[in-house]
């Protein structure tokens, strides 16, 4: 199926997903150019090749664990998070799967980034703290300096620190190699921040599910909020492309959106299948799109004529 919009040139294409009840989450690039995703409804960890349009998909040894996180490691494989199964895990690029059980029970791991030690970081959001884990699966976690119930979800690196968004928090907030945490309040009460995605600039985006806007947080911790005119929009993820513009999925509204780095509305696109229920969205290395709907089950592409 296809949606177009002619005077953007964007095409929205989907990718069904071979198993049913999948319930694609998060996706991320992974190191053999193929797009890797957690299927949270099934336990298996998920890949599409952008060429053909394969997939390959591998059940993961914990059933009804609930993956939700995956990022590319520094070692060639993929590390992951198991939501409900408490653990989190690696997977090589051919489907072998380690996992490693972390210490705070029923903590629930979820977002995931690789960290400028070399490590991997993760938010144990159920537990109101992050979680490290190096290449040979040892877990740290740092629980201190977090506002109580703050519900810490998804990383970014940057600045040789780790930055988290906290959804029942209305803050971000920076976390040191050291554990050491400093918050920063969103201009917007109960803005219940998601997704993050680190700009060419050096500032973070972020999205803001409640406050239907997209905030910003320069290098010196000021943050700004832009507006997004798409009502009752339920923003779930957001990237950036190498030509530094933003783009979001709106889940309630099915709709991808588009925003200049100056916080200028370029666009939104409807997604063909209704209620697909968008999340994340990822940038490929080459500058592809890609996007998880979680209830109808799909990988999406946002094709951009003369990208």
């Amino acid at each position: 199926m296809s949606a177009s919009d002619a005077a953007a040139r964007v095409t929205i294409r989907e990718h069904r997903i071979p198993t049913p009840g999948s319930r694609p989450y998060i996706c991320a690039p992974g190191p053999d150019g193929r797009l890797w995703f957690c299927e949270s409804g099934t336990a298996r960890i998920g890949c599409l090749d952008p060429g053909s349009g394969a997939f390959e998909e591998f059940a993961l040894p914990t059933p009804d664990s609930t993956p939700i996180g995956i990022i590319a490691g520094a070692e060639g494989a993929l590390w992951f998070t198991e939501n409900t199964g408490n653990k989190v895990g690696r997977i090589t690029t051919q489907g072998a799967i380690t996992e490693y059980p972390v210490l705070t029970p029923a903590s629930g791991p979820n977002g995931i980034v690789l960290g400028p030690d070399g490590n991997v970081w993760f938010s144990q959001t159920d537990a109101g703290q992050v979680a490290r884990v190096t290449p040979d699966g040892e877990v740290t976690e740092f629980a201190r300096g977090f506002t109580r119930g703050c519900r810490p979800l998804s990383p970014v690196a940057r600045d040789g620190a780790l930055w988290f968004s906290e959804a029942a928090a209305s803050q971000v907030a920076r976390v040191g190699l050291d554990g050491t945490v400093t918050e920063f309040p969103i201009p917007s009460p109960d803005s219940q921040p998601r997704a993050m995605a680190v700009h060419p600039d050096g500032s973070i985006w972020f999205v803001e599910t409640s406050a239907n806007a997209l905030g910003r947080i320069d290098a010196a911790g000021r943050i700004t909020e832009h507006p997004v005119p798409i009502p009752d929009a339920s923003l779930r993820g957001v990237t950036v492309t190498p030509d530094g513009e933003l783009w979001f999925t709106a889940n309630a509204a099915n709709r991808i959106g588009r925003m200049a780095p100056d916080g200028t509305m370029l666009g939104s696109y409807a997604i063909p299948t209704s209620g697909c229920g968008a999340r994340c969205i990822a940038t490929m290395p080459d500058g592809r799109l890609f996007f998880t709907g979680y209830d109808a089950g799909i990988i999406g592409e946002v094709v951009r004529e003369g990208a």
